[in-house]
């Protein structure tokens, strides 16, 4: 899990999205920045919380906040998401894992009695001068906005 903390400086970081645009850190100074991680596009669980995040997106835009996922999924698979999902937000293709090991949410995992290496769920709230707000690590995926802005 990660080390990260309330009132840490998030970590700097420069990702290309599902485009091949180049998004940093630094795009959001200003803004309140819900940064999600999660496992792997287009799966049950990943699809409840990105699709109840980009049904309340205008709401975190008119409360100051902008969103952007992450997973290490390719460019083409994340496009794919957005296009079936209709998601409103850009999605990160951390396929060498840069920004997710920044964050410190890439480990070990159990699924089913088995063990692997992957992405924890975990989202990060980002205040507008890049200093963590919020670390939620135990993400309710079909009622992740109500976590954020409770």
């Amino acid at each position: 899990m990660t080390s990260l903390k309330v009132g840490d400086n998030a970590p700097q970081f420069e990702a290309k999205d599902q485009e091949g645009n180049t998004i940093k850190l630094s795009d959001y100074s200003g803004k309140k920045l819900v940064l999600f991680f999660y496992p792997k596009a287009s799966t049950p669980g990943c699809t409840a919380e990105a699709c109840n995040l980009s049904d309340n997106y205008q709401t975190f835009l008119s409360k100051g906040y902008d969103v952007l996922g992450v997973s290490a999924d390719s460019a083409k698979r994340q496009q794919n998401f957005i296009n079936k999902n209709e998601l409103k937000f850009p999605l990160l293709a951390d396929e060498d894992k840069a920004v997710i090991n920044a964050f410190g949410v890439w480990g070990p995992k159990k699924f089913m009695g088995r063990e692997y290496d992957g992405i924890h769920r975990t989202t990060f709230i980002i205040d507008e001068e890049g200093k963590i707000e919020e670390v939620i690590s135990k993400v309710k995926t079909k009622a992740h906005t109500e976590q954020i802005l409770k």
